[in-house]
């Protein structure tokens, strides 16, 4: 045996040992880039559908979830509530709500899948600023002719408790109604369109 026969033996083993190692140092290095570019749990979770219990939510009471970011309230209304969205029809700007951001499977004066819970993105549609929930009647500071509802002390917006908008204000649409779907009785998940809905 030659030193050149080693020489070739040792050359090969090297470059063969050293493309090894190299390959798999590229992989270690491309796997936390290409991970890089997926988005990250709170990314995933700021989009994520929302699921909440509403047993404990009392007839008259609203509670907040966060969704996209966004506050969504569920309001559980009572008769006598949805009685007085059904008298504001004559009054509130859209009605029916043919010009709102809402699910088409979202129809009708009270904007719900059950009347008795209403679902509605707690944003103002003028400039973005939080309403108040204002569900008392005939409050002094709203006037006699207020029947309850959602009042934006930035810039004076009212709408009814179906999150219908009064006319002549500077909210141009009605509140925004997310899909939603019941899971059960007493289980809302914001986020997710009912069972064959389109």
């Amino acid at each position: 045996m030659s030193n050149g026969d080693v020489s070739q033996g040792r050359r090969r083993f090297l470059i063969g040992a050293t493309s090894v190692v190299g390959g798999v140092g590229v992989v270690g290095a491309a796997v936390p880039f290409v991970a890089s570019w997926n988005p990250s749990a709170k990314a995933e979770a700021a989009g994520a559908p929302v699921t909440v219990n509403v047993s404990k939510l009392e007839p008259g009471q609203q509670m907040t979830v966060e969704w996209r970011g966004k506050p969504v309230w569920i309001i559980r209304r009572t008769e006598e509530m949805n009685e007085n969205i059904l008298e504001l029809n004559d009054v509130v700007k859209d009605p029916l709500s043919e010009d709102a951001a809402q699910p088409a499977y979202i129809e009708g004066e009270l904007r719900a899948i059950k009347e008795e819970y209403a679902v509605v993105v707690g944003i103002c549609t003028h400039l973005g600023c939080s309403p108040q929930f204002r569900p008392e009647v005939a409050p002094a500071d709203l006037g006699e002719d207020w029947l309850g509802g959602f009042y934006c002390a930035c810039h004076g917006s009212k709408y009814d408790l179906a999150g219908r908008v009064y006319p002549n204000q500077p909210a141009p649409q009605n509140l925004e109604v997310p899909p939603y779907r019941y899971d059960d009785e007493n289980t809302i998940t914001v986020g997710l369109d009912p069972e064959g809905a389109a």
